[in-house]
This record gives structure tokens, C-alpha cells and sequence, in this order.
């Protein structure tokens, strides 16, 4: 997402915890930050791509975080996987500021990035999403309005709920197609022609399980999916809902990923 912002031309201003992160950005154009503050200091839209709902608070409200030195008229996109409690708390602490905050979580991955599909869920006020759509645009293929702030964090819940559930379905497709003697690559194709297509389905071995990469990769990549189920699990929680298939999706997710034996 940072390379697109510079290759359409923006100027950009970037900080990560590792500075050796920033690198290749820097050799790009981009300038080099010590601090979120910093980075917001020189910004007037601050994007936030960071894990959690820990780490997006840290990063707006901690020592040198992006709230202490945003100016008035600002706008803070949040990337990340939240839950809109944390998106509407952290625009509550902005506006008191004049500080707008939006949550715009993605879809689609690094590969949908590099590709410039992303899929932007939006969360806040239209006025304020004007401001940030064509800096969005140089990443994404779609950008919904989704409603009021925290709206955008919602739908992408919803979306790793859909995504895990897929992913649970498409290993035990492989297990079966397997079991059975037959091409998983050829059963697939069946899939993708049929009532059990998938994005999933159709990826299944060349974006998600990915076997041939290596231990660490592939247990961290598991730790990733069961740690976004988190928030959709701790949301239907408030609304007194529950998410039966989610909570056995991130259970299982080490046999998903073949990290377990099925």
C-alpha cells in the first residue's frame, strides 16, 4: 500500500518499530519518521496499519503517538482489524482535537495490494472519506461506504468469519479430495464451477495453506487467522450472538493450516 501511495506520487512520510522495515520505502522517496507523532506532524491524512486493537491505541494515544501531533483538520485512516469500539473511541479522543478519524479496513492481502485490488470497508463521514478516496484508490479495486463510524470495522469482521470458515471448508475439501484418490487441483476446478465456488476454494493452495513455505512462515501465517477471529468472536460476545462455525474455525486452525495432523 505505502509503494502505491508513492509510485501515484504523494508525497509520504513512514515509521515502523523496525526501522529496517522502512528501507525499501526510503529507497522509493519515502522520508523517514522516529515517531508516529513525527509522521503526523508532516501528514495531513496518517494511515495505520498496525495488528490490534492494543497496538492502534498505543500508536494514536501513547508517548509520541500520532494524536500528539496531528494538526486540527487531520484525518487518521485505520487499516487495521478492530472492533468499532476501539474505532469510535479513538475518533471521540481525536475530535476533541479536531482530529477525524475513519476506520477503512482492506481486503484482499499483500497479493491484492501488489495487484491494486484491495477491497476498502468504510466506516464515518462521507465528507471525510472524499477527502482520503484518492489516496484509497491507488490501492483498491472497490471502496464501500459501509455507514457510520465503526461500520467499516464491523464489516471486516464479518469478512474473517466468512474467510475462516472458507478456509476450514477448502481443507476439508483437500482432505477428502485426497482420501479419495482424487486431484485436488482438478476438484477445484469442479468447485470453482459449482455451488461450492469460493475465493478460498479457488486459492486455497497458492494464497492461504501455502505447504512449501517454511515452518515459521507458515505457523505465523496460522497465528495471523486465528488471532483475526478474535475480535469477531469478542463482538458477537456484546451482542449476545454466537459464532458456533468462528469458534471451531479458530480452534482448528493449526489442522487447517497443516500444522496438525486431521
Amino acid at each position: 500500500m505505502a509503494k502505491n501511495i508513492l509510485a501515484a506520487g504523494y508525497q509520504l512520510t513512514v515509521n515502523d518499530l523496525n526501522p529496517a522495515s522502512a528501507d525499501e520505502l526510503i529507497a522509493l522517496g519515502a522520508a523517514l519518521a522516529p515517531s508516529p507523532r513525527a509522521v503526523a506532524e508532516q501528514s495531513d491524512i496518517i494511515a495505520l496499519v498496525v495488528v490490534d486493537d492494543a497496538q492502534v491505541e498505543q500508536v494514536l494515544t501513547g508517548e509520541g503517538g500520532v494524536f500528539a501531533g496531528a494538526k486540527p483538520g487531520a484525518i487518521v485512516a485505520i487499516h487495521s482489524t478492530v472492533l468499532p469500539a476501539t474505532v469510535k473511541r479513538m475518533a471521540a479522543l481525536g475530535g476533541a482535537n479536531g482530529i477525524h478519524v475513519i476506520d477503512a479496513p482492506v481486503s484482499g492481502g499483500e497479493a491484492g495490494a501488489r495487484e491494486r485490488a484491495l477491497c476498502y470497508m468504510v466506516g464515518g463521514e462521507v465528507e471525510v472519506l472524499a477527502r482520503c478516496r484518492e489516496l484509497f484508490t491507488t490501492s483498491a479495486n472497490e471502496i464501500i461506504h459501509m455507514g457510520e463510524l465503526g461500520s467499516g470495522a464491523a464489516a471486516k469482521l464479518i469478512v474473517q468469519v466468512v474467510t475462516c470458515l472458507n478456509m476450514l471448508a477448502a481443507s476439508e475439501a483437500e482432505l477428502l479430495a485426497d482420501k479419495a484418490g482424487l486431484d485436488f487441483a482438478a476438484m477445484q476446478q469442479v468447485l470453482k464451477n459449482s455451488s461450492g465456488q469460493s475465493f478460498v476454494a479457488d486459492h486455497w493452495l497458492d494464497r492461504f495453506k501455502l505447504a512449501d513455505d517454511a515452518l515459521a512462515i507458515r505457523q505465523r501465517r496460522t497465528e495471523v487467522f486465528q488471532k483475526s477471529l478474535l475480535p469477531a468472536l469478542d463482538l458477537a460476545r456484546q451482542l449476545g450472538v454466537s459464532l458456533d462455525g468462528a469458534k471451531l474455525a479458530a480452534r482448528l486452525m493449526p489442522r487447517i493450516m497443516g500444522l496438525e495432523e486431521s
